[in-house]
């Protein structure tokens, strides 16, 4: 037993220097400890409990807390536990009323899903679907439960760029389909159900009743996050998507040439009119990083990205290199951050999916 009595209180004064590098307050003040227990021999111990589980600082927030209460006089031995809750944005009461014709009634399909992460483009040819992938298993290699929605219903590629294309699904004694599994993802497309040379030519309707059942009728499970990937442009799918679930972060990829500024606005304006955030601009393909000697080449000009961010106003969430193994990569269903995470291009990847959860944390904290 210690001869210096130490107080919660001692503690709690202790982890208020613990400052959130993101958030700007500090962890006392903003609810991140939980189940602080002090033992008569000193010993402290209890939870740091972030805005979730990929949180790009959580290291340095548990030395720091390490540091601060170690060093309180008569203090033994210091066990935090780091762990996430789940924490979803308010919903907007006009949020995703759209009236091409008549007025639609906004609804979420998937209440389980606690961040909902839509990924979208202006156009086709950017990479979209290869950043999809690759920020899905970047995010649940950082600890997350991570669900994948390929919604291009045309043109489903991410069963191929996951190395599971041909695989079905099974169904629930409760007819719900079972995602795949796929390096630690959940992942369900249109691909798994269909012929990889089959043409699908649906009406628009037809396409929306098939993300609809994409959504409510697959057992999701609990998930962190639901990366959805979108189909360029901006029509029935998108519209879909955004009506029927609670999208927390609209993100835009987006490529290095000046002219991509028009092109990335457009699907910007359509998160804008629909009420979801823009939490996020990556610029892919943004320099070729040489396979033999390492050197850096702006084949496509660079800066596009961060001028369309600034621009519109929204963050940059950082830029993603070429090279042909990235390619390779994704043509041989293995996402670079599985393939390599200690690549030049994987640490890239985590990155962006660090600060990608870094915003959706400030955006819900300003909720």
């Amino acid at each position: 037993m210690t001869d210096l009595m130490i107080t919660e209180k001692q503690v709690l004064e202790a982890l208020s220097k613990v400052i959130d590098p993101d958030l700007h307050k500090d962890i006392v003040s903003l609810g991140f400890i939980e189940d602080l227990k002090i033992d008569e021999d000193g010993n402290v111990s209890f939870r740091i409990v972030l805005m979730t589980p990929t949180h790009p600082r959580k290291d340095q927030i548990r030395d720091q807390s390490h540091e601060y209460v170690s060093a309180i006089p008569g203090v033994g031995k210091v066990d935090i536990t780091m762990d996430a809750r789940e924490v979803k944005p308010k919903a907007s009461t006009d949020a995703r009323e759209v009236k091409p014709r008549a007025t639609i009634t906004p609804q979420n399909l998937l209440p389980n899903a606690g961040n909902i992460i839509a990924v979208a483009s202006g156009k086709g040819g950017v990479g979209k679907s290869m950043v999809a992938a690759n920020l899905a298993v970047a995010l649940a290699k950082e600890g997350a439960v991570v669900g994948l929605l390929d919604a291009d219903i045309y043109g489903a590629s991410i069963p191929m760029m996951m190395g599971v294309a041909g695989k079905n699904p099974t169904v629930t004694p409760e007819k719900k389909m079972i995602p795949i599994d796929a390096y630690g993802v959940k992942v369900m497309s249109i691909g798994f159900l269909v012929g990889p040379d089959q043409a699908i030519i649906w009406r628009g309707p037809m396409v929306g009743n098939a993300l609809k059942q994409f959504i409510a009728d697959v057992n999701w499970g609990k998930l962190d996050y639901l990366v959805v990937d979108l189909p360029p442009g901006t029509g029935d799918a998108q519209l879909t998507i955004v009506q029927n679930l609670t999208v927390t972060a609209g993100i835009i990829v987006t490529t290095p040439q000046k002219i991509a500024y028009s092109v990335a606005a457009k699907g910007a304006r359509l998160f804008e009119k629909l009420n979801v955030p823009v939490l996020g601009i990556i610029e892919n393909m943004s320099y070729f990083i040489c396979p033999e000697c390492g050197n850096e080449a702006d084949i496509f000009g660079r800066g596009g990205g961060k001028n369309t961010a600034k621009r519109l106003g929204v963050p940059f969430l950082g830029e993603i290199p070429i090279n042909s193994l990235l390619s390779k990569a994704s043509d041989a269903g293995v996402p670079e951050v599985a393939r390599d995470p200690e690549s030049e291009i994987s640490k890239c990847i985590f990155d962006v999916a660090r600060n990608l959860a870094a915003n959706i944390s400030k955006h819900i904290l300003s909720q």
